[in-house]
């Protein structure tokens, strides 16, 4: 299997690829999910449950800040760090963050990023379930991502069915 340098050495906030930089692309595939699938305008709130590794250190290695980037739209390899501390503190003080760049929609830190963290998702350490919920508490869309390492990731519908293939490549 081949990998390119560049993606074996990402641009992207740290300290910790697999605590930032994947998270941050996770809860950016999942906003675009909900872009995809016809159902920004039906979310009312969010919820990101962070597992294993994630839960267990997420906090002191930014992920939770990473997330709220990722759901806003941000891409790891484009985001300014710079804005990022105003961006969050918007977030956090008014109470709700621009889902997809597109609809600002309720998100409390304190209750809608949960760290377990003496749990985790079978498939890797590092799991997070991302929900979206429509404005009578009904779960419109759920997906599991896992930063499987150097800001790469993998989702639950590719989980089992990655393969190793042989490679020419010197």
């Amino acid at each position: 299997m081949a990998v390119s340098l560049f993606e074996l050495f990402k641009v992207g906030i740290g300290p910790s690829s697999s605590h930032t930089v994947g998270p941050m692309e996770a809860a950016r595939r999942f906003a675009g999910s909900l872009v995809s699938e016809g159902l920004l305008s039906s979310v009312g709130r969010l919820k990101v449950s962070l597992y294993g590794s994630l839960g267990a250190t997420g906090k002191g290695h930014g992920t939770g800040p990473a997330v709220m980037m990722g759901l806003e739209g941000e891409r790891p390899d484009k985001i300014d760090p710079a804005v990022m501390p105003a961006r969050l503190e918007q977030i956090r003080d008014r109470g709700n963050l621009l889902l997809a760049g597109q609809q600002a929609i309720e998100f409390r830190e304190n209750t809608d990023l949960v760290y377990y963290r003496r749990k985790s998702l079978p498939e890797h350490p590092n799991g997070m379930t991302c929900q979206a919920f429509d404005r009578d508490g009904q779960c419109l869309f759920e997906k599991s991502y896992y930063s499987v390492g150097g800001g790469f990731v993998v989702d639950a519908t590719v989980e089992g069915t990655l393969k190793v293939r042989e490679d020419d490549t010197p």
